[in-house]
């Protein structure tokens, strides 16, 4: 009786998915709550129905989450628009959330939302910093255990994963791969060279590809790390992105030198006018290509552009993400299976696509068996590293806590030279997140001793960290 009450409750839901797609041309803000009330309705994350209700807050006070919605409306092509209802909102977030439940429920461990998988090194940059370039160039990973990954991955509940390299593009096989999982949604970190307007094309058909295009902020930071005339091709990019109605937003790279630009007003203003629907936020950490402690931004950039951050985010109409400034929305951090995990092209399984150290390989394992390994127990038991979650990260906010995990379970690094971060940068950084906590660990006292900051994150995450206090 309970499977047939549970097939009556999944068909309900998609069949109220599949209705916002008839709401959407009569786009009004009164129909976009109707939307919001039909997605609380069909899911079954507590968490997740208590962000829908502060969404539902925001529209009705205008604020500019109505914008994204209209624009995600307008923008998009309809294919492009049923495919990120019915991929990633109806099978990753709800029919996902569900399979994952239900092994938290049989086997007493829970799935993670997503992965990240960086099928190829290859790439035609050389930007500074990045982690790719001290990872073998050849491609290990073939087309059939990709295939085999994701395979294994929605049998897990996980229907969204994230591309990154390397250079994606550079692998032809994952376009039929792509559209082979067509009901799967496909998140991708690009340089944006190689995508031309037969690209766009390909991707507007496929529906369920989202390119968010590396950017260090206007044409004379971007050029200066990645390289003469790359502005130039990525600004064609967007443009045919847009043209053919693709989701796809940006993605920066904070350093010393360009956070006050990439977190600018005029920088979001400016993405907005290209199409980006969406942007991701990351901290330069001093791993791969030449490793630079200087370039990393200050603990003082940092504090500002979390705040920053919170202004834009209250007046502009553009969905962001910021993985280390987020740490309170994402109840820390997210790496080691919690939330997501990282395979790289040679099949290595790691905490993170930052933390380059190793126990498993996906070609002698299945991702049910290395989402269990003790590596990966030992940085969940750990999380969150502190009661501060403003301070999520165990490379650069804690990272005493990484070296211990490294000793404890014996991971090995991925490549040579991996071991820096906690061997030759271990006294910059103990400097540096002496410092971070000493900027923010009164603000969290004072802005959370209520606990008013866990409002829909991980019940064990708040609990452990309101037992903390």
């Amino acid at each position: 009786m309970s499977r047939l009450k549970h097939n009556i409750k999944k068909y309900g839901a998609k069949q109220a998915l599949t209705g916002v797609l008839k709401i959407l041309p009569h786009l009004s803000d009164q129909n976009i709550i109707r939307i919001l009330t039909i997605a609380e309705k069909a899911s079954v994350n507590p968490a997740f129905k208590e962000r829908v209700l502060v969404i539902e807050e925001k529209i009705r006070q205008k604020h500019p989450t109505v914008e994204i919605v209209k624009r995600l409306n307008s923008q998009l092509s309809p294919n492009s628009k049923k495919k990120l209802i019915t991929n990633l909102f109806s099978n990753a977030m709800f029919e996902g959330t569900r399979k994952r439940q239900e092994i938290f429920e049989k086997e007493k461990w829970r799935p993670p939302f997503f992965f990240v998988l960086s099928p190829t090194m290859r790439c035609n940059l050389k930007c500074t910093g990045c982690y790719a370039a001290q990872y073998t160039k050849q491609d290990v990973i073939t087309t059939e255990q990709i295939d085999k990954i994701f395979t294994e991955a929605k049998d897990l509940g996980i229907y969204f994963v994230t591309i990154s390299g390397g250079e994606p593009f550079y692998r032809e096989d994952l376009l039929d791969i792509w559209k082979k999982h067509n009901d799967m949604f496909f998140l991708v970190y690009t340089n944006g060279t190689l995508i031309d307007e037969k690209m766009a094309e390909k991707l507007a058909d496929l529906g369920n590809v989202a390119p968010a295009i590396s950017v260090e902020g206007f044409k004379e930071e971007t050029d200066k790390r990645r390289g003469p005339g790359v502005y130039e091709k990525i600004s064609n990019a967007w443009k045919y992105l847009k043209e053919k109605g693709v989701l796809f937003g940006f993605s920066a790279t904070c350093t010393k030198y360009n956070a006050e630009i990439i977190y600018s007003d005029e920088f979001i203003d400016f993405m907005i006018e290209q199409g980006a629907l969406f942007g991701w936020y990351f901290q330069y950490i001093p791993i791969g290509r030449m490793p630079d402690t200087s370039l990393m931004a200050s603990p003082e950039q940092r504090a500002w552009a979390r705040d920053k951050l919170e202004h834009i985010r209250n007046t502009r109409p553009i969905i962001l993400a910021d993985f280390w400034n987020d740490g309170p929305l994402a109840g820390g951090c997210i790496a080691g299976g919690r939330v997501y995990f990282h395979i790289n092209s040679q099949g290595d399984i790691e905490p993170c696509v930052f933390t380059h150290f190793t126990k498993d390989n996906i070609k002698d394992t299945t991702i049910r068996q290395a989402l269990q390994s003790d590596l990966f127990k030992a940085i969940q038991k750990r999380q969150p590293y502190s009661k501060n979650l403003m301070c999520p990260c165990m490379i650069i906010d804690n990272p005493t806590v990484l070296r211990e995990i490294v000793a404890e379970t014996g991971a090995r690094p991925s490549y040579t030279g991996a071991e820096s971060i906690i061997t030759e940068s271990a006294q910059f950084l103990d400097e540096y997140s002496k410092k971070i906590h000493e900027i923010w660990d009164p603000v969290w006292k004072e802005r959370y001793k209520e606990g008013r900051a866990l409002r829909g994150i991980d019940k064990e995450v708040a609990s452990k960290i309101l037992e903390e206090k």
